[in-house]
Order: structure tokens, then sequence, then C-alpha cells
């Protein structure tokens, strides 16, 4: 998630900067071929390109309007996440008999839940999207795209760490351990029967979140308006210059020397070039929030929310080596 209030042109460049080359390259083309080669057949009407362009932009603006329901559902779970996390903690810090280790051991092991759910989300899938190679290498340079599982050796036994490894829901397992461990409590007497329903209450709702979670994570936003949104801008900014050069070839009869006719035509370039660049980036940004767990500049925090509910958690364990809030790299917060 992008922190800063103002995306800076470093960031906008690295997502731009090809398709500022290829929108510059393509109307000087045009441009030259219609002024230096003759080719006057090239200019067309610019009201049809109107009326594709007010179709594209309401294309766009549908699509950004569900792609960022996605992400600010996403944005809620996990705010569920945070909030249920607390509450099991005082559960079991208010229903556990006096046993800091069995205490420990619950805490901890949610807080290794909490990681797993979050490295499962960020894996790739077919359908994530990839972006050109310098916006990949800052990921990549981040760390956060792929995150590791041996964060998760911190937070449980050996034993069960290795029971886990080749596990293919491993978030699912260590919900699954905490009823086993609730069970043996009961039997041992350190919980009553209504604790071991409050505390099956609260790991139901955190199923329920991870549920939806891995709905959003495994359900591509519709195709058919993610791909047709992109290939309606494409056919709408390449027709573009052709539909600016009528615009301005209307406005040169009245300019009478021929630099100053082809000054003004040429200014069809930088407007050709800004327009499509409006268009692409408009349609870049809903793509770039169909899904919102992959570890991308505007995705979920989870990094930071997984180490805010880890303090949390362990400062009402009384603990007093706590880790530090996870910064922003860049002024992106994974």
């Amino acid at each position: 998630m992008y922190i800063k209030r103002n995306i800076s042109w470093g960031i906008i460049l690295r997502y731009a900067w090809k398709n500022l080359i290829f929108f510059t390259l393509w109307a000087a083309i045009i441009f030259s071929a219609y002024y230096y080669l003759g080719w006057k057949h090239l200019d067309i009407p610019f009201q049809p390109l109107t009326v594709i362009g007010v179709a594209v932009a309401f294309y766009i603006g549908f699509k950004n309007s569900q792609s960022y329901d996605r992400f600010w559902e996403a944005r809620k779970i996990w705010g569920g996440i945070v909030n249920y996390s607390r509450t099991w903690a005082n559960n079991v810090l208010s229903f556990v008999e006096d046993d800091h280790e069995t205490k420990r051991i619950l805490i901890y092991r949610h807080i290794a839940w909490i990681n797993a759910l979050r490295i499962q989300l960020r894996q790739p899938t077919s359908f994530s999207i990839k972006e050109n190679k310098s916006v990949e290498k800052l990921f990549k340079r981040h760390g956060e795209r792929n995150p590791v599982c041996s964060v998760l050796d911190n937070f449980l036994s050996p034993e069960e760490d290795e029971k886990l490894e080749n596990r293919k829901n491993v978030a699912t397992h260590l919900i699954k351990n905490q009823g086993l461990h609730l069970k043996q409590l009961l039997n041992e007497g350190k919980i009553t029967e209504f604790d071991k329903l409050v505390f099956h209450n609260t790991l139901e709702e955190l199923y329920n979140l991870q549920g939806r979670c891995e709905r959003i994570k495994n359900t591509p936003f519709p195709r058919q308006y993610a791909y047709f949104s992109t290939l309606f801008t494409w056919i709408f900014v390449l027709l573009l210059p052709f539909g600016l050069l009528s615009i301005f070839e209307g406005e040169i009869k009245e300019i009478r020397t021929d630099l100053q006719q082809q000054l003004f035509l040429g200014f069809m370039i930088p407007f050709s070039v800004l327009i499509s660049w409006i268009f692409t980036t408009m349609e870049k940004i809903g793509s770039n929030s169909e899904d919102p767990f992959e570890g991308r500049i505007n995705d979920v925090p989870m990094t930071a929310l997984c180490r805010t509910i880890e303090i949390d958690l362990r400062d009402m364990l009384d603990e007093k080596d706590l880790p530090k809030k996870v910064q922003p790299k860049d002024n992106i917060l994974y």
C-alpha cells in the first residue's frame, strides 16, 4: 500500500515509461507520414473517436469501481482478523488457568496462523498480473512478493512445525490444532465447557475470515471485463493520433508559413501522448486493484498488519522484547 500523499514521479515512470515511449513514437510516425510523405488520407473525423472515448471511459470507470470493491472488502477482512486476533488473545488470558506456557503456545500459534495465511495469499496464480521489468525489479528488491515460510519457525514448536511442512493449507491446520489443544485443555480441567464454546466461536470466525480471503484470492476478476477494458482502451489510443490530425488540421488554415504550420500541427504529438497516457493509466489502476493480496504497490499491507497483531498479542503476554513495526520501503507498506 502506497502511503505517501503524492505518488512520486519515479514510481509513475516505472509503470509508464514504456507506454510513453511507444505513444510518442506512434504519434510521431503518423505525423511524419501525414505531413512529410503527404499521406493526407490518414486523418479521420474526430467525432467517432469521441464516442469511442466516452464508451471506454464508462467501461474503465465500471471496472475501477468493481476492482476497488475487491480491495476494500479485502482490507475489511483483515481488519476483522486484527480484531478477532485481539479477542483470541484476551480469551486465552482470561479463560485458561494459570499456565503461562499454555497461554504462550495458544497465542504464538495464532501469530503463526496469520503469517501462514499471509504467505499463502501472496503466492502467485495463473492470472496474476505481470508488471514490466522495472516494476518487478523494485518488488524483488523489497522481497515481499513471494515470502518464505521460515517465519513460522519463530512461533511453533519444532515438532508441530515439522508436521505442517507437507500440508497443502497450513493456515487451516493451525486452526485445527488450536481446536485439538482446546479439547486437551478441557480434559485437563484448565478450561470449562463454556470457555471451550467461546473459543470455538472465535475459531469459527477466523475460519470464515480465512475463507473470504481465499474466495477473493482464488476467484479472478471476471475476464470479460478485465480483458475487453484493456482491449478497448488500446483501440482508442491507437486511433487517437489519426483523429487529432483532423482537429489540428482544421486550425492551421489561417497560418501562412510552412514552418508555423509544421510546428502547430506537431502539437498533436504531445497531446496524443498525454491523452493516451491518461486513459492507459486509468485502465492500469483498475487492473492493479483486481487482486489485493499480491504484494503490489496498491495491495493490502498484510506484512504490516501481521506485525501489528504480533506486537499487540505479545504485549498482552507482558513480553518486553517486542519487534518494531514494519517500515515502508520506497513509501510502499507491504
